[in-house]
């Protein structure tokens, strides 16, 4: 892919089969699990044509090589299984559920040694690199939007002998590029963004190392984590818009955020495009933009949020992210979600309606109506 095409381009034209008489111009679905032997699939777990479509697009994207997952929690296991046993993996105290959970269980049962850090200090990042195998970034946080120095973060982990993975599904390969500032792998949740539109789930992990890019495959196969070819069809076919959509529920969230911090009923709003968030000149520096992901806390704790969540119309009260539909929760009705993070929280998954319909229904439901 021609490498002066500005990313909103390349999101569109890459992953594309050859451009011969009577193609087809997207790589169709390919529904087998045994191929014809001495070519370079043979079985469906080392890869289709469907799948290798999404990963030419990702990898494209982020500027690597490019593994896809049958979900982002296969992903993530697949990436810690380069940790050697009892390896120190310096990761978020908060982060995304699906993820602390599985790093505490592996701490749990002497699989690796946690440690971790306050994702927006990076002093305290820095001093537990020592020793580590494995520094985790996840930026902005779930749910509760801080923003970490990525550049930062890999000079620390690798002065530590570590390699340094961020989880990149909130800002999206539009926004931040973390392979650029130095990391070694990039994670996504295709399910969100990317795939865009609430109807699969799969993972995906990009690195310039084309030995850890050939360890992730492996994993893959012997994890038993290939995805299917209908969802690798899916998540091409949504990354195709991801651009106008994100453009689109970005500028939403902006609105929003600016809105929601004279709201009564709002006590903070958790946004890094705000000018007085504490990530802001962060997020601005090693980011494009600021994504359509913030989260509120919401004044009467945990009661009053889960009202809100009750009272919305146009939003959809549910879990996930990164849909065409604006999505709203609270996250501490999941039982496993971090202690610290506060009962009243509600993470909003902007999506692409109508700005200010999304906000008469959001501030109507704040306000009891």
């Amino acid at each position: 892919m021609t490498s002066e095409w500005a990313p909103d381009s390349r999101v569109v034209a890459s992953g594309r089969p050859p451009r011969v008489p009577d193609a087809p111009l997207n790589t169709p679905i390919v529904p087998a699990s045994s191929f014809h032997a001495e070519g370079p699939l043979e079985y469906a777990r080392d890869g289709t044509p469907t799948v290798a479509a999404l990963e030419s697009l990702l990898g494209d994207l982020e500027g690597g090589t490019a593994v896809a997952f049958s979900s982002g929690m296969a992903a993530v296991n697949a990436a810690l299984d380069a940790v050697p046993a009892g390896g120190v993996v310096v990761a978020p105290s908060r982060s995304y559920t699906g993820t602390a959970v599985r790093l505490r269980e592996l701490d749990s049962v002497g699989r690796i040694t946690l440690r971790t850090y306050a994702a927006d200090d990076p002093t305290a990042l820095a001093a537990a690199c020592s020793g580590a195998a494995l520094v985790w970034i996840e930026t902005p946080i779930n749910p509760t939007m801080e923003v970490t120095d990525i550049a930062a973060a890999v000079r620390a982990g690798h002065a530590a002998g570590a390699f340094v993975l961020v989880d990149n599904t909130f800002a999206t390969p539009l926004r931040q590029l973390p392979l650029s500032l130095g990391a070694d792998i990039s994670l996504h949740s295709v399910t969100k963004f990317i795939g865009g539109h609430s109807d699969l789930l799969m993972g995906a992990l990009i690195t310039r190392d084309a030995d850890l890019a050939e360890f992730l495959r492996t994993r893959r196969v012997l994890l038993g984590a290939a995805p299917g070819a209908l969802e690798a069809y899916l998540a091409v076919r949504g990354a195709r818009t991801l651009a106008l959509r994100l453009d689109r529920s970005e500028g939403t969230a902006m609105r929003l955020a600016q809105s929601l911090t004279s709201h009564p009923a709002v006590e903070r709003v958790l946004y890094p495009g705000l000018p007085d968030d504490p990530g802001h000149q962060i997020a601005a520096r090693q980011s494009s933009g600021f994504g359509s992901m913030l989260s509120i806390i919401v004044r009467g704790g945990a009661e009053a949020a889960d009202h809100v969540c009750l009272r919305v119309q146009l939003w959809t009260y549910a879990t996930s992210l990164g849909g065409v539909e604006s999505l709203i929760e609270r996250r501490r009705r999941w039982p496993a979600e971090a202690t610290t993070v506060p009962e009243g929280l509600l993470r909003l998954s902007v999506g692409i309606e109508n700005p200010l319909d999304l906000w008469r229904d959001l501030d109507a439901a704040l306000r009891g109506g």
